[in-house]
């Protein structure tokens, strides 16, 4: 391997690490229970509300206002379960 090589490879390590930053700097200001939700939703899929309070063991209320807070700076998308309109899924965004 030579020098051009392990120094290209620094620096798109280097990148990455920056994409991942500026990909949760939108949540970096939010409350704890928002980037915990955040942060479930990113290694789940798609989640209900209902299903976020038991990955998080968040109370309902706690979890509903940081979907809101999510919704707010644009990070989550939500939309209506086909198999019960009820109930929204929430997946990450960003």
């Amino acid at each position: 391997m030579s020098y051009g090589e392990v120094r290209m490879s620094t620096t798109d390590a280097v990148a990455a690490e920056e994409n991942v930053a500026d990909r949760w700097s939108a949540v970096r200001d939010l409350p704890p229970s928002a980037k915990l939700v955040a942060k479930v939703l990113d290694y789940n899929e798609t989640l209900t509300q209902s299903e976020l309070a038991e990955e998080t063991l968040l109370p309902p209320r706690t979890v509903r206002y940081a979907l809101s807070r999510l919704e707010d700076e644009g990070v989550i998308d939500a939309r209506f379960s086909f198999t019960d309109a009820r109930k929204r899924l929430y997946t990450l965004s960003v």
